[in-house]
């Protein structure tokens, strides 16, 4: 049976929010059940924002997750509050390139990506987070890889799809060039 329960952290205007949707919406195309749930301070903009996503085969229960499979973090807030709640043997990917300590358990696996670096050689670093699930999805089998592309052409805005599949074919090839994946 697939569950997986993600939570995606980090500043708000990281897209944060964004890669939930985008792993939400490509479960319901794959007829997953799914669950998305979004948590934001009233900052917006720069303050921390977190959003909680359950694909599973099976109905969900409930969309709050206490203890998260895998957690994606893109600032070093998020890995202090979330890496405590990570299952043990959970995945922890983050961005080396703003989470500024490595994380202190040494029960979980952790894919560190210099996702601001590798988004910024396909030309703007605010796609980082699109690098970010490329490699979370090349590493779990969350969903397939046409089933993110075909949500981001179905459910993005139709000027950015180049510009996020190269993204996410970004985080896949990083993985692949460090052997995190077979």
């Amino acid at each position: 049976m697939l569950m997986q329960e993600v939570i995606f952290a980090g500043f708000g205007g990281q897209g944060i929010l964004l890669m939930g949707k985008f792993l939400a919406y490509a479960g319901m195309e794959a007829d997953k059940y799914v669950s998305w749930l979004p948590s934001y301070g009233p900052e917006m903009r720069g303050g921390t924002c977190n959003c909680s996503v359950i694909v599973s085969d099976e109905p969900i229960g409930s969309p709050i997750i206490t203890q998260p499979s895998t957690i994606v973090v893109m600032n070093r807030p998020s890995l202090d509050k979330f890496e405590p709640l990570l299952k043990k043997g959970g995945l922890l990917i983050m961005d080396e390139d703003i989470v500024d300590r490595p994380p202190e358990r040494e029960d979980i696996y952790v894919i560190s990506i210099a996702a601001q670096r590798e988004a910024e050689k396909i030309g703007d670093k605010k796609i980082a987070n699109m690098v970010l699930l490329g490699a979370l999805i090349k590493k779990t089998g969350i969903i397939s890889m046409e089933g993110i592309l075909e949500a981001l052409k179905n459910h993005g805005k139709e000027e950015f799809y180049e510009f996020n599949k190269k993204a996410i074919e970004k985080g896949v090839e990083w993985l692949c060039r460090r052997n995190y994946v077979s």
